[in-house]
């Protein structure tokens, strides 16, 4: 069995110290800042795995972990030849559909959201629910994150769901 995996999502290389991994999300920034911030963040990284939100070629060119991409993007079987191995591309999806569609198309790991109402977006989703985050994580192989409204009390819970990790903005802001 795998550990359990915390991913922050944030726009600036601030990384907790609970979070494994770390993605970069800073969508507004032209390539050049944002190569320097992933930068930064390796430098700061005490172990985390770095993940660029989006930008395939700021990732590589940095010698980030991975990329994160939003769904609708181009398959990663299609990108992967221009990665090192090793290098991780997940996808963000927000079906069970999506989810087996990107384990077919060679994603390394998927984001699952909202499973809560997410705290950013209060009026943007109720939350899919465990019940649902259940139901994706026995649908595919890759591991599956969840994403939206994650906070410490209910991470366990999308454990025992079956998801290997939780992936949140306001799960690493101070309390």
């Amino acid at each position: 069995m795998h550990p359990f995996l915390y991913c922050q999502i944030a726009e600036q290389p601030t990384l907790h110290p609970r979070a494994d991994w770390f993605q970069l999300r800073a969508k507004h920034l032209p390539a050049g800042q944002l190569y320097a911030l992933t930068r930064q963040a390796l430098l700061e990284a005490t172990g985390q795995k770095i993940i660029v939100n989006t930008r395939l070629d700021v990732a590589l060119a940095a010698r980030a972990a991975g990329v994160h991409l939003p769904a609708g993007s181009p398959a990663p079987r299609r990108l992967r030849p221009a990665t090192p191995p090793g290098f991780l591309i997940g996808v963000s999806c927000h079906t069970v559909d999506e989810l087996r569609q990107a384990e077919d198309e060679g994603a390394d790991y998927a984001f699952f959201s909202p499973v809560f109402q997410p705290f950013s977006k209060p009026d943007y989703h109720p939350g899919l629910g465990l019940d649902r985050l259940h139901e994706a994580c026995r649908a595919v192989r890759i591991p599956v994150f969840a994403l939206g409204g994650i906070t410490r009390e209910n991470a366990s819970h999308c454990q025992e769901a079956g998801a290997a990790g939780v992936a949140g903005i306001s799960l690493f802001s101070p309390a």
